[in-house]
């Protein structure tokens, strides 16, 4: 069994290997909507979100609050491109307009010329589809360009807690995002939450980590269910078993292979609403499990009957 694969080009080509194989693939990290769309394969569980997911969330949360015309700073791989296409999608069929858009090569340090690009577009949002510190360049250069006190707004697709902490609240404050696990939701996920930290050096998860932990625990209940960790045996009877986690709470798996659970719109909170490290995010909208991904039926997936 194979868990987590941070990015959506190596997961694309793990999920073949893993089809081949007949073993498990439960994706936490990668992106790509393509893992239950037209790449989806019976072997494959894709747990914690997608970039339909994303786009859906934060991409027509922005839209409906008046941020109709958009340029996208794309990072130059398949999680990106997925990530910008599934967004345009929403933005268009909201109403909105793509006025232009920019390819980054991944894990570039100097983002000016491609900020200037967006600048002179005067697009309302600069929507950022790309993730880790590329997100947090990106960002921080923004805010050295003074881009958002000009009047643009950043639209970060893509970002996750350690992100934030990263970036520091001081410019990051006001971001909206969207994820499926945040560690101060209830307390479950803060009693969790604090054995991780406790085990990390203070460190507090994300919702990638949270999903392979909970990806890892609902395959243990399967191979326990079926006394068995045949990978095809064992991917069928996950689908079977209604999940219930402590991080998730309850949800199913669909045969596309898509993990389905509530979605939240976060607010990124101002330095003066913090209490402390970590505490970073306002709830604006829980997204319901039902709404928060592709419909089963839009995916293209060969395995839908």
């Amino acid at each position: 069994m194979i868990v987590d694969v941070p990015t959506s080009s190596v997961a694309l080509a793990v999920n073949e290997v893993v089809r081949g194989k007949h073993k498990v693939f439960i994706n936490s990290g990668a992106a790509s909507s393509d893992l239950t769309g037209s790449k989806c394969s019976p072997n494959t569980v894709h747990w914690t979100y997608d970039t339909w997911m994303l786009a859906n969330g934060t991409g027509k949360a922005i839209v409906q609050t008046g941020g109709k015309t958009w340029f996208f700073i794309t990072a130059d791989y398949a999680f990106g491109h997925a990530l910008e296409r599934d967004t345009t999608e929403v933005v268009k069929k909201m109403g909105g307009s793509v006025l232009g858009g920019v390819k980054v090569p991944l894990q570039t340090q100097d983002f000016s010329s491609f900020l200037l690009q967006a600048q002179s577009s005067k697009a309302q949002i600069i929507g950022l589809a790309n993730a880790g510190g590329d997100t947090i360049n990106s960002i921080k250069q923004a805010a050295e360009f003074g881009i958002t006190k000009g009047g643009q707004n950043l639209a970060g697709l893509l970002v996750f807690l350690s992100d934030i902490h990263g970036i520091g609240l001081d410019k990051a404050q006001g971001l909206i995002l969207t994820e499926t696990f945040y560690w101060d939701l209830n307390d479950q996920t803060r009693a969790w939450s604090k054995r991780f930290a406790a085990a990390n050096g203070g460190k507090y998860p994300t919702m990638v980590q949270a999903g392979v932990y909970a990806g890892v625990l609902h395959y243990l209940k399967a191979v326990a269910a079926i006394k068995s960790d045949d990978g095809d045996k064992v991917v069928a009877e996950m689908k079977k078993l209604p999940t219930d986690d402590p991080l998730f709470g309850k949800g199913t798996i669909r045969e596309d292979g898509r993990k389905i659970h509530n979605a939240y719109l976060f607010e990124v909170k101002k330095p003066s609403e913090s209490k402390g490290p970590y505490d970073y995010y306002k709830l604006r909208a829980t997204i319901p499990a039902a709404e928060a991904f592709r419909p089963l039926k839009d995916g293209g997936c060969s395995l839908v009957k």
